[in-house]
């Protein structure tokens, strides 16, 4: 425990006893009074800081409230012992030579670096384990947070040579835009940032993090830049998508996701939203942006007239755009026989109703009735509106026909499967023959008896 932490439990300690015998002071309490208040008070439950207990004793209530009559709240704050944060069973050397096995040993406890110095020969001295967990604690050397702090000393500065070689992804929400209906709403401006030359390779504003905004931005580098090496992220919902990794794993392009909370690994990001904010959207009047296309569209702008053309401070002075020239030789050109818009379709599973349905998105698709039961697997193109979508069914990794969007009123001018089975049921009716000696079909037979019987009934009633 540093002092920090040892003040902080000083101050909630006191503050505790405060709250507790503060009204035991008041002049006009009798003595009877004050001593049924102290009655009352050790007979409840308190949470008492940095103690199990729940109960206090009569006896240490009074004493509280003598403190306080006499020195006033500083009566009640903790003594500290005199001794606090050294270890009486170990001499300093030993002491100082076990804290240091234990900074330079971050994945060890406490008990097994002592347990090996005592190997060693080097402490001899008997230290019992609460003791030893006080020493510890005391000096700020916990497993967790020795843990910790070697973690954060591997966060090291790193920088990629080559163009592609590493391109980062994040996103920051910027400024009130309005929508299609007019009213106002936040932009969240998505950016691809190649890591050794700084350049802005692809941007896009949305009202909603979305992962097909991701793997367009992907699909769109790799189609007007080059091969990516790596792309690096953190773990927004956006780039966490199962489809995603689906995508990037086929293409033999590696995701690496940042660790939570430790934004040390995403400056560069970082520095460019600082240096957009300071120099872009603070410039803007919100109220003369149209929409997010018009946003889109100066923010593009800025990037390529002023942010590309200005020198970077983490380049040496150069430019981005300079240094995108300068190294632009590296790039690995993307296999032209890859068919990115194949590669890029999301894959669904899904059952198939017993009216020969399936859903996405809402919709409702039709596929052939020979799928029902099945567990089929939908490709689609996720960049194409569902009015427009084209599905291809995916049976056993094998593609056997496409899925329609149902249309409810054609389907009842269609001919239903039972009606078939029906008709296929009954027994062939003999053709017969009309008085002019052409043939008649089974309906055609059975419309010339209906008509000789009502002429019979007519006959009777004459």
């Amino acid at each position: 425990m540093n002092d920090e932490q040892r003040e902080q439990k000083r101050r909630q300690i006191t503050e505790f006893r405060y709250a507790l015998v503060a009204e035991l002071a008041n002049p006009y309490l009798s003595t009877a009074q004050v001593s049924a208040l102290i009655r009352q008070k050790s007979e409840q439950d308190h949470v008492i800081p940095y103690s199990g207990k729940r109960f206090l004793s009569e006896a240490c209530i009074r004493k509280w409230m003598y403190a306080y009559k006499k020195h006033g709240k500083a009566g009640l704050e903790p003594k500290l012992r005199s001794d606090t944060g050294a270890c009486r069973s170990l001499t300093e050397s030993e002491t100082a030579l076990l804290l240091s096995h234990l900074e330079a040993s971050p994945q060890l406890c406490a008990t097994t670096v002592l347990a090996q110095l005592k190997k060693q020969g080097k402490i001899t001295g008997n230290i019992s384990s609460s003791s030893l967990s006080r020493l510890v604690r005391s000096a700020g050397l916990d497993r967790q947070r020795r843990l910790q702090a070697a973690a954060e000393q591997k966060q090291l500065k790193f920088e990629f040579f080559s163009p592609l070689e590493c391109v980062q992804a994040d996103c920051m929400y910027t400024i009130s835009v309005p929508d299609k209906k007019g009213k106002r709403r936040k932009a969240i401006l998505l950016t691809f940032l190649d890591d050794a030359t700084r350049r802005i390779l692809y941007s896009h504003f949305a009202f909603s993090e979305r992962a097909v905004d991701f793997e367009a931005g992907i699909k769109h580098i790799l189609m007007a830049h080059g091969r990516i090496g790596r792309v690096y992220v953190d773990n927004g919902g956006n780039f966490v998508s199962s489809q995603t990794k689906r995508i990037l794993d086929s293409i033999g392009i590696l995701i690496i996701h940042s660790r939570p909370y430790i934004p040390r690994g995403r400056g560069k990001q970082e520095r460019f939203y600082r240096t957009a904010r300071a120099q872009f959207f603070r410039t803007l009047d919100p109220e003369s942006l149209s929409g997010l296309e018009d946003l889109s569209v100066r923010f593009r702008g800025w990037v390529e007239s002023e942010y590309h053309c200005s020198p970077h401070r983490g380049l040496g002075g150069a430019t981005p755009l300079d240094r995108w020239i300068e190294r632009a030789k590296n790039i690995i050109p993307f296999d032209p026989t890859i068919d990115l818009e194949d590669a890029f379709q999301h894959e669904i599973s899904r059952k198939v109703y017993r009216d020969s349905t399936v859903t996405l998105d809402g919709v409702l698709y039709e596929v052939p009735s020979t799928l029902i039961g099945e567990r089929i697997v939908l490709r689609y193109d996720p960049f194409v509106p569902h009015e427009r979508r084209r599905l291809t069914i995916l049976l056993d990794s094998k593609e056997c026909g496409t899925a329609r969007k149902v249309d409810t009123y054609a389907n009842t001018k269609v001919r239903r499967s039972e009606l078939h089975k029906d008709s296929a049921a009954q027994p062939e009716v003999e053709s017969e023959t009309d008085q002019s000696g052409d043939t008649l079909s089974a309906t055609g037979s059975s419309l010339a008896a209906s008509r000789i019987e009502l002429s019979s009934k007519e006959d009777r009633d004459e």
